[in-house]
């Protein structure tokens, strides 16, 4: 039985949920996805066993993601998976309850945020932090967030991106955008059902982007064959896929990446963009992983230079785990129970 309560960072993602337990590192990574009954709406799985259902239930059972561009959606199934995942981390017999910091996009309403606050106190917190994605993402990325000098980052998550240019441990500007991971496998999907009049799955999708994708043009290379429905005879059909046709299909999407590197620079005081132009951009979230990203947005914005931080995936999360020992690098919203 622990009798201490237990401090943890909650990095609540579209795709993907990871906690950080303060002592200990990340000690959960589970699919944000929740598998219930259509009729009874009862939670039958969550996480990892829920996501395995996708595409493969029975017309009573959905797979659903409780979240959509990074905030709640449905709060029923939210607060299901977060009461699951918490009592997987702190344990089911814990006399103190912990203190939980849970990161938002930049541009989430007040009810928004209420929202959140009120399920992790349901999840069984103490107390709830609420701050940005994008500054834990610079903090886990190592970036001097708390120093009078501008650092970018973005942070391209599962169903938002975010572009920031953080000086003293605040937010100077900042653009959201509901392209990330997500639509990206919809710009795949969309692009092979465009071109060859083929259906594919969303995992079918993701799996092109993450073997073969490249937008970096001099370092295309490699095929990949696939399967999908022909949408004509409604029969299965084997394809094979190349990193040119997937650079064609990402391309709006990195384009509008860049557009809002460029705006968010624009907007930026003269001083603090200079200091990014010195500093360079840091990507994290699973789209820093997309080959060749950081060369394309070298190129495009003149030679600034972009680097991918360490462990991409983790950033948000190991800047929970940061701020959990330096809560004084958290000004957003608190409540306690």
């Amino acid at each position: 039985m622990a009798l201490f309560g237990k401090d943890i960072g909650i990095d609540l993602g579209t795709a993907n949920t990871l906690i950080y337990e303060r002592g200990k590192g990340i000690v959960l990574r589970e699919p944000s996805v929740v598998a219930l009954n259509s009729k009874t709406k009862e939670v039958i799985a969550v996480g990892e066993d829920a996501k395995r259902m996708i595409g493969r239930t029975p017309g009573t059972i959905q797979a659903i993601r409780p979240l959509k561009d990074g905030v709640i959606a449905d709060y029923h199934c939210t607060l299901a998976m977060l009461k699951t995942f918490v009592k997987k981390v702190t344990g089911r017999f814990q006399l103190l309850k912990p203190r939980i910091i849970i990161c938002v996009p930049a541009g989430v309403t007040e009810v928004e945020k209420k929202a959140v606050i009120e399920a992790g106190l349901e999840a069984g917190a103490k107390e709830v932090f609420i701050t940005e994605e994008s500054i834990m993402a610079a903090v886990g990325a190592g970036l001097p967030v708390l120093e009078p000098t501008g650092n970018m980052i973005v942070d391209i998550g599962g169903g938002t991106s975010e572009v920031a240019i953080i000086s003293l441990g605040s937010i100077v500007t900042s653009t959201t955008l509901r392209i990330a991971g997500d639509s990206i496998d919809e710009a795949i999907s969309k692009y092979i059902r465009k071109k060859y009049r083929i259906f594919i799955g969303d995992r079918t999708a993701e799996e092109l982007k993450i073997t073969i994708g490249n937008v970096y043009q001099e370092d295309y290379s490699g095929t990949m064959e696939i399967r999908g429905r022909n949408m004509t005879q409604g029969l299965p059909v084997t394809l094979t896929i190349t990193s040119e046709e997937m650079a064609e299909a990402m391309e709006d999407t990195v384009d509008e990446l860049y557009e809002a590197i460029r705006s968010t620079l624009e907007q930026t005081p003269p001083e603090l963009a200079a200091d990014v132009i010195t500093n360079g951009i840091v990507l994290s979230g699973g789209g820093a992983l997309i080959k060749g990203l950081d060369k394309f947005l070298f190129k495009k914005t003149g030679g600034i230079k972009v680097r991918i931080a360490d462990e991409p995936l983790d950033c948000v999360a190991k800047g929970t785990g940061i701020a959990l020992d330096n809560l004084d690098i958290i000004k957003g919203t608190r409540r306690g129970s």
